[in-house]
């Protein structure tokens, strides 16, 4: 499976490139994170509980930084042994560029699977690392950029009701 995108954070480079490094902030940002620790290598060893379809497993593994071009990039890979489920691979190029509003943060994934998680489908896994991913990607620029302003975010709502119900004057 590979999966490309990126996303624009309302934060410096360097504030972007320090929450990327920060295990504390990586816990917090990974869906069903229980334990993200920095080891002696410069990497991290995780602890990961998903349920993927009608499989639930706890992934164990390392992940590893390579190629890294401060501020700039890295990769980053790991692999997860998650028992009778299975286990998971890895890995993702990151990029970072200065843009109008912040900081452009651009990924290419690539993953697999093996044991009983292969064994439910290809759709159904593909799914469900979009979704991880997505999920990943929001929780991280929450915690760089805050949560929305509830003002801000009625205000939006308003007017998208305003525009669905055809009205679209401004009163």
């Amino acid at each position: 499976m590979e999966l490309t995108g990126s996303r624009t954070i309302n934060a410096s480079r360097e504030a972007v490139w320090e929450a990327l490094n920060d295990p504390d902030v990586l816990k917090a940002c990974i869906p069903g994170c229980s334990e993200m620790i920095r080891d002696e290598d410069g990497g991290f060893a995780a602890v990961v509980t998903q349920k993927v379809g009608p499989v639930k497993a706890t992934f164990k593994g390392a992940v590893m930084l390579t190629d890294i071009v401060p501020q700039e990039s890295y990769t980053i890979s790991g692999e997860g042994k998650g028992g009778a489920a299975g286990f998971a691979k890895g890995g993702a190029k990151v990029g970072l560029a200065d843009v109008d509003g912040g900081t452009e943060l651009s990924y290419e994934v690539e993953a697999r699977v093996g044991g009983k998680l292969a064994q439910i489908g290809s759709r159904l896994v593909d799914g469900f690392a979009k979704k991880m991913a997505d999920k990943f990607f929001e929780n991280f620029q929450t915690a760089l950029e805050g949560p929305a302003d509830e003002d801000d975010l009625d205000a939006k709502k308003k007017g998208w009701v305003k525009r669905l119900m055809g009205s679209g004057k401004d009163e």
